[in-house]
C-alpha cells in the first residue's frame, strides 16, 4: 500500500468496486485514513514489513460502518447496515506454504472466531489471500465449490475446503467458467496459480451474478484482483437528503451584511425592530438568507490528502498500466525492462507532486488566511481516523441489531421507560428549609447585546439554524438596524 493509496483509489474508480479486501498492506499501525476520491482504507498491521490487512469502502458506504474487529495482522471484519440489510465484510491472509503449522492453525482458528460471532441471519463476504489451491474440478466437494479452478489441489487448499464445509459457505470463483487468464490471480515468472479467493455463504450464490479476475492493472506487481458482482436483497428505504446550509459566513464581508440588512426589513415590512414573536421573525431570518446569501450544494470538497494527483501523475500510471498489460501478453526482456522503468518513473513523479503540493501547502498555513485551512485539515484528519462516523442503529435486548425507525424508536422507549421507573434510595430533604419566592425580570436588550459581543464568531448554529454573525451583525454601535 505504501504509496498506492491513490492509484487503489483510481483503480477502483475506473472498474466501479464498492468495496475490496486488501493484504500484505505492510502498514503499522490501528486506524482508518482517506485515500483519495472519496474512498476509505480501514486496515490492521503490527509489522511494516511483513503482513497487514485492510478493507477498502466507496464514500456512499462509509456512513454505514457499525463496527470494526481487528483480530490480528491476518484477519479483520467490518460490519456494515446497507437499506435493512447486514453485510459483514472479512478480509483474510493465510501463512504462506512455508510457513510453521502453529501459524497456520492460528489463522484458521481467528477466521473461525470470526465467523461464529457474526448471527446466521448476516450476509457474510470474505476475501482473502488464502495461499492455497482448492484445484480444478469439484468431486466430493460439490456443496462449496464448482469445477472451474486452477491445477491441483494442495494442502493449504484443502484447508479452505474444510473452512468451507465448517462454515457452509461456498467458493465464489470456482463456480464462473472463465478462461484461464480470468481464474489465475497469481503470475510471477513462470508460476500461474489460483491463491485468492472470494466466499459468501451458500445460502447467497445466487445473489451473486459474476466472478472474475481483472486483468491490465498494475497496482499490484504480482496478485491480481479479483471481482465479484453481488446484488443485495434490499428492503426499500427512504434516501437521507443531501443537507444544504446557508452560506451565513458571507455576512463578514460588508456589502453582503448591508445587502442582507435591506432585504430584511422589507421582509419585515419596514420595521426597525424585530417583533416579538420569535418564531416566525427566525423563520423570515432563515428564507432571507438563503435567498440573498444562497446555500452549499452539500457535497464534500476536495480531498486534501491527494490534491497532488495532477494529470502528469495519471498520465505516468497510465503508461505504466499499459507496459504491465503489455508485458503480460508477451514476456520478453525487452518488455520487462520497459516496465521495470516506468514502475520507477512513477514513484519519482508520485514523490515530486507531493513535494510541490505541500510546500504549496506550508506557505499557504503560514499566512492569516491558511489559519482556517489549518484547522479544517486537522478536523478531516480526525474524522477520517474514525471507524464510525455516527451511531446509525441500536440493539435490542438479546443483541440483535435494529435498522428500523420503529423498531429504534421502540427499543428507546422501552429503555427509558426501565431507567424512569426504577425505584432507587431518595436523597433526604433537610427539614426546616424555607424555598425563595420573588419575581423575576424580563431579559432586557443590553444584556442580550453584551450577551452578543462576547460570543465566538464560527461556532455551531442552534436549533433556529441561524449563526451569532448574523445577529451581531443587526447591531451597529451598539444599536438595532434591523
Amino acid at each position: 500500500m505504501t504509496g498506492k493509496g491513490r492509484e487503489l483509489a483510481d483503480m477502483m474508480e475506473r472498474r466501479k468496486v464498492d468495496i475490496l479486501c486488501v493484504q500484505e498492506t505492510r502498514w503499522k499501525g490501528s486506524k482508518a485514513r482517506s485515500i483519495g476520491a472519496g474512498f476509505k482504507l480501514f486496515y490492521y498491521g503490527v509489522d511494516s514489513k511483513r503482513n497487514g490487512v485492510g478493507v477498502v469502502l466507496k464514500e456512499e458506504f462509509v456512513r454505514n460502518v457499525l463496527e470494526v474487529k481487528r483480530v490480528s495482522d491476518r484477519v479483520m471484519s467490518l460490519k456494515l447496515e446497507i437499506e435493512g440489510v447486514m453485510l459483514n465484510v472479512v478480509s483474510g491472509y493465510a501463512p504462506q506454504v512455508g510457513c510453521e503449522l502453529e501459524e497456520k492453525e492460528r489463522f484458521w482458528s481467528e477466521l473461525d472466531e470470526v465467523m461464529e460471532s457474526i448471527p446466521t441471519g448476516e450476509r457474510v463476504v470474505i476475501g482473502a489471500d488464502f495461499n492455497g489451491h482448492v484445484g480444478e474440478g469439484n468431486t466430493g466437494d460439490e456443496e462449496v465449490m464448482g469445477k472451474f479452478g486452477v491445477k491441483e489441489r494442495n494442502l493449504e487448499g484443502q484447508m479452505v475446503v474444510d473452512f468451507a464445509k465448517r462454515m457452509d459457505m461456498g467458493v465464489v470463483n470456482t463456480y464462473f467458467q472463465k478462461r484461464e487468464e480470468h481464474r489465475v490471480t497469481y503470475k510471477s515468472g513462470g508460476r500461474r496459480t489460483q491463491v485468492d479467493y472470494i466466499l459468501c455463504r451458500r445460502g447467497n450464490l445466487k445473489e451473486i451474478s459474476d466472478c472474475k479476475v481483472v486483468v491490465g492493472e498494475s497496482v499490484a506487481r504480482q496478485h491480481r484482483m479479483v471481482l465479484c458482482r453481488m446484488t443485495l436483497m434490499v428492503c426499500k428505504t427512504k434516501r437521507s437528503k443531501i443537507e444544504k446550509k446557508t452560506k451565513w459566513w458571507k455576512l463578514k464581508k460588508e456589502e453582503w451584511c448591508e445587502e442582507f440588512r435591506q432585504k430584511l426589513r422589507q421582509a419585515l415590512g419596514g420595521q426597525v425592530v424585530l417583533p416579538d414573536d420569535w418564531e416566525t421573525t427566525a423563520e423570515v431570518i432563515r428564507e432571507t438568507g438563503r435567498k440573498v446569501l444562497g446555500v452549499s450544494s452539500g457535497r464534500r470538497k476536495e480531498d486534501k490528502e491527494t490534491w497532488w494527483w495532477n494529470e502528469e501523475v495519471q498520465d505516468s500510471i497510465q503508461r505504466k498500466r499499459l507496459a504491465k498489460k503489455k508485458w503480460d501478453m508477451d514476456r520478453t526482456e525487452e518488455n520487462r525492462q520497459e516496465y521495470k522503468e516506468l514502475q520507477r518513473r512513477v514513484k519519482r513523479e508520485v514523490s515530486k507532486a507531493k513535494q510541490k503540493a505541500y510546500e504549496e501547502l506550508y506557505t499557504r498555513l503560514d499566512t492569516r488566511e491558511g489559519e482556517k485551512d489549518l484547522y479544517r485539515l486537522a478536523r478531516q484528519r480526525d474524522r477520517d481516523g474514525k471507524d464510525v462516523q455516527q451511531v446509525r442503529v441500536i440493539k435490542d435486548r438479546d443483541g440483535r441489531v435494529l435498522t428500523s425507525e420503529e423498531s429504534v424508536q421502540r427499543r428507546w422507549k422501552e429503555y427509558f421507560e426501565e431507567l424512569m421507573n426504577e425505584e432507587n434510595e431518595r436523597e433526604k430533604r433537610v427539614e426546616g428549609v424555607n424555598s425563595v419566592e420573588q419575581k423575576v425580570d424580563k431579559i432586557r436588550k443590553d444584556e442580550v447585546r453584551k450577551a452578543l459581543k462576547r460570543m465566538k464568531s464560527g461556532k455551531a448554529v442552534g436549533p433556529d439554524d441561524i449563526p451569532v454573525e448574523r445577529m451581531r451583525g443587526c447591531l451597529r454601535n451598539g444599536e438595532e438596524v434591523c
